[in-house]
């Protein structure tokens, strides 16, 4: 169901796991607060997000069209590898429909499915194109039941396999689409845990179990190397086994392995990702979680001793409330999403990294993330505070008043300065966008018992039995 009435897709669309939402968390704090004239305007706000989506999208489409990513400042086009893999096509494609924009929807999907080949003699980044292409390509699917783009995703993903041909199974961070040839043995919890949902999806859909099993045994892996209290480190070797970096932290290069085990056992019902998030989850909270005077954050500890090593937190550690949320911890994840709303108001808009304890600035770009708008998101679905509708409305007024231009929205390269960077990266339209407009929308937009979202937020639509890997986790 379409929340925008008359704006429906044309029949062959079956839009089957959007359905009037049976909240999943409707036991959680009993009725939803009552109605107030102070409340935030959630059918404006959405509107607002809406129109401002649809602002980044037409100029994308009028500097960019067909081409990887826009530069709102220059307005022209960006190709990650010289040639368009048309990443923001398919990362938007699910947010259009979301947004009941069927019109311009139609249009991306007709260029994906009449221009879109992954034949070409280029090095892709295995984790960037499996979260952004191949989510989006499934999602689409799933959305649209045009079988050609689940064929197109069939395409990447057996493209992509032979990342996973490392003497550990844990996979290569790089391969060419064309000939399989891998480099970038040096690799992180992320980039090899952040796989099988995708995967898992292909192999469900295309009932070729190869896929599920590769990207499980190299979750397994991974998570057979943390240490004896139970955290992984920062960078690992693949061909070797051995970590490189043994600094731990919930941030990027580690952040997602964490959100893919809960959300494995989520959307496949899988019960070795289920114990594995709760043993990984329990050394989160012991060695990394600081209650400083600050508020509530996970910094940055060793992962043999849990000395803690860094007192660091940022735009891509936000990430963190929801999932605790959507994990059952609803303490620690409304403390948590406090302080990460304490690091936006900073500079009225997050910065890349902060010192907690100093609340001083480390990093401070900000390239239009999204975590944080998706944990409020979370928030609210499971506890109706309008609390976090009020976050959203400042997280939006930020967006429009620092990161919008004439020609869509740029990053920033200084969150003081507010000096703007040339790139409006596909995420933004594929989650932070998305993200805000689902937590003003009307529940009924989406419904959560019936999907898991991606890392790069494309619905993936959830089973009711388990898949059983050839593997287990010891």
């Amino acid at each position: 169901m379409l929340s925008n009435p008359g704006a429906g897709l044309t029949s062959r669309w079956v839009f089957s796991i959007l359905l009037p939402l049976v909240p999943l968390f409707a036991s959680v704090n009993g009725a939803a607060p009552s109605p107030s004239s102070t409340l935030p305007d959630r059918a404006a706000l959405a509107a607002q997000v809406r129109a401002e989506f649809l602002h980044a999208w037409r100029a994308y489409e009028h500097h960019a069209w067909g081409h990887d990513e826009l530069k709102p400042l220059s307005r022209t086009a960006h190709d990650w590898h010289g040639q368009s893999l048309l990443m923001t096509p398919v990362d938007a494609l699910d947010t259009l429909i979301l947004m009941g924009l069927s019109n311009d929807a139609e249009k991306a999907r007709r260029l994906i499915v009449e221009k879109l080949s992954f034949d070409k003699d280029i090095s892709v980044k295995n984790f960037e194109v499996t979260i952004r292409l191949l989510g989006g390509l499934l999602s689409g699917y799933q959305m649209t039941g045009d079988g050609r783009l689940l064929r197109l995703a069939e395409d990447l993903g057996t493209r992509l396999l032979p990342v996973f041909d490392s003497p550990t199974g844990m996979p290569y961070r790089f391969v060419n689409l064309r000939t399989g040839e891998v480099h970038g043995s040096r690799s992180n919890p992320a980039e090899i845990g952040t796989l099988i949902l995708e995967f898992g999806t292909l192999a469900r859909l295309t009932k070729k179990p190869v896929y599920y099993d590769k990207a499980k045994n190299a979750l397994v892996q991974l998570y057979n190397r943390r240490s004896q209290i139970g955290l992984v480190g920062e960078e690992i070797d693949v061909e070797t086994g051995e970590w490189i970096s043994r600094a731990s932290h919930v941030g990027g290069g580690i952040d997602s392995y964490y959100e893919y085990l809960l959300k494995c056992s989520r959307l496949f019902g899988d019960r070795d990702c289920e114990r594995m998030w709760r043993g990984s989850v329990r050394a989160l909270n012991r060695h990394l979680a600081d209650d400083a005077p600050t508020g509530l954050w996970y910094g940055q500890v060793e992962m043999v001793t849990g000395k803690r090593s860094a007192t660091e937190f940022g735009a891509l550690h936000a990430f963190l409330p929801g999932i605790l949320a959507l994990g059952g911890d609803l303490g620690r994840a409304k403390r948590l999403e406090e302080s990460c709303l304490k690091m936006w108001a900073l500079q009225g808009i997050e910065p890349e990294v902060l010192d907690y304890r100093t609340m001083q600035i480390v990093q401070s770009g900000y390239p239009l993330r999204p975590e944080i708008m998706e944990s409020a998101f979370y928030l609210h679905r499971l506890t109706r505070d309008p609390r976090y509708l009020e976050m959203g409305s400042r997280f939006l007024e930020g967006l429009i008043k620092y990161c919008r231009t004439d020609t869509g929205y740029a990053t920033l390269k200084d969150v003081v300065t507010k000096e703007k960077g040339d790139l409006m990266p596909s995420y933004f339209l594929a989650e932070t966008l998305k993200y805000l407009y689902l937590l003003f929308a009307p529940d009924d937009t989406l419904d959560l018992d019936r999907v898991v979202f991606n890392t790069e937020a494309h619905p993936l639509r959830r089973v009711d039995s388990s898949i059983r890997s050839a593997r287990s986790s010891r």
